[in-house]
């Protein structure tokens, strides 16, 4: 087996990971704009050739896992270059913009839109680790677009990894995963530059800085670089969460300047059934 991998960070390098694993004859080849990054791709493993978008003729996958303003950049350069017997993957964390993209290109049947549910507030070949999807749900977008052939080696190579499959409309995919996803990042690097501004003493944010201060915080440690991108993509569904968040952000600030303690322990004990949702993840 020959896998490509456009970008050779946490989610490819952990994917390469699994893979040498599941398939210990397989080739890895990683493609990036960055020397540094195949470089340590390289000694750590992930990788065991570098390459470049115009060779993937003999790729039997290409997992692509970029920024998404990327992503719909490339992707068509992506499917000109594959053969035949080619299956291209994006891991990218929108949907709808990237399906667009690819749905009048001729090789549209070699292509699948996927979004792992995985990943951590690390990035770059470093932060590869095994296991990371399992367990995880793999959302996939548009599957009857997908060639029936290569979707069936997609989901069995999905199945290997111990992943939770669903199918989702792009469209819907974006609109839910703004909530669950794209605002609690917003919130963490807000929360994060909340602190900074108000704690100049560094060491006081270091000393008195609990778990959940940490827990909370823990996604502004994220790529800039990645999300950026993201929250741009899907601007109107972000825009959407934000308005209803600082409706309840200032809701719940209102209540609280008026005394209305029982009120709000109400609203805090119904809101607290959220660990009945989450306990089985």
């Amino acid at each position: 087996m020959n896998v490509s991998f456009v970008g050779i960070g946490l989610m490819n390098g952990s994917l390469s990971l699994d893979l040498q694993r599941l398939y210990p004859n397989a080739v890895m080849q990683g493609i990036s704009r960055k020397e540094a990054t195949l470089s340590r791709a390289m000694d750590l493993g992930l990788i065991h050739e570098d390459g470049s978008l115009d060779q993937l003729q003999d790729a039997d996958l290409v997992f692509v896992s970029i920024p998404v303003e990327a992503i719909v950049t490339l992707l068509p350069r992506i499917l000109d270059a594959i053969g035949e017997q080619t299956l291209v993957v994006d891991f990218g964390s929108t949907k709808a913009a990237i399906c667009e993209t690819a749905q009048s290109h001729h090789k549209r049947a070699q292509f699948l839109a996927a979004h792992p549910i995985a990943g951590t507030e690390y990035s770059g070949p470093d932060a590869a680790v095994s296991e990371l999807y399992k367990g995880k749900t793999i959302m996939l977008c548009e599957t009857a677009s997908t060639r029936i052939d290569l979707l069936d080696k997609a989901r069995k190579l999905f199945s290997q990894l111990e992943m939770n499959i669903r199918e989702m409309d792009p469209v819907e995919h974006d609109k839910h995963i703004a909530y669950v996803s794209h605002l609690s990042h917003i919130t963490s690097f807000m929360l994060g530059k909340t602190v900074l501004e108000k704690e100049t003493d560094e060491q006081n944010i270091f000393d008195m800085a609990g778990s959940g201060f940490a827990s909370t915080v823990r996604l502004a440690k994220s790529s800039p670089e990645m999300w950026m991108p993201i929250f741009a993509q899907n601007k109107r569904n972000v825009l959407e969460t934000l308005t209803e968040y600082i409706s309840n952000l200032n809701a719940f600030k209102d209540k609280l300047a008026a005394g209305a303690h029982e009120e709000l322990l109400a609203e805090m004990k119904e809101i607290n059934k959220i660990k009945s949702i989450l306990e089985h993840k």
